[in-house]
């Protein structure tokens, strides 16, 4: 992830390797955050593996504390997922093999 950044409040993040599903994850959680005034991402053509994420805060914190703190958070929303499904894969599991005795 590169940053280009004129001031450490506002700044463009070039993602490669991403699509929109880590880019409007990123998204939800910086318009979240209180300090950030303004963030949004664009694909600059559907054949590049590109996210320009924008990002704006208010001035309490920087645009990268901000995308470190969103990633933190997407880190832990599927960090939870993965476990609340494998406690429902391994409850099915045996429920069929306490049914098929």
């Amino acid at each position: 992830m590169e940053g280009e950044a004129t001031d450490f409040f506002a700044a463009t993040f070039s993602i490669e390797e991403e699509d929109h599903t880590l880019a409007n994850a990123l998204r939800f959680f910086l318009n979240k955050n209180p300090h950030v005034a303004f963030c949004g991402y664009s694909m600059p053509h559907p054949s590049e593996e590109l996210v320009n994420l924008r990002v704006q805060t208010t001035g309490k914190v920087t645009a990268m504390q901000a995308v470190k703190a969103a990633c933190e958070d997407v880190s832990q929303v599927c960090g939870h997922m993965r476990t609340t499904l494998q406690e429902a894969v391994n409850k099915f599991q045996a429920e069929e093999a306490a049914r098929k005795r």
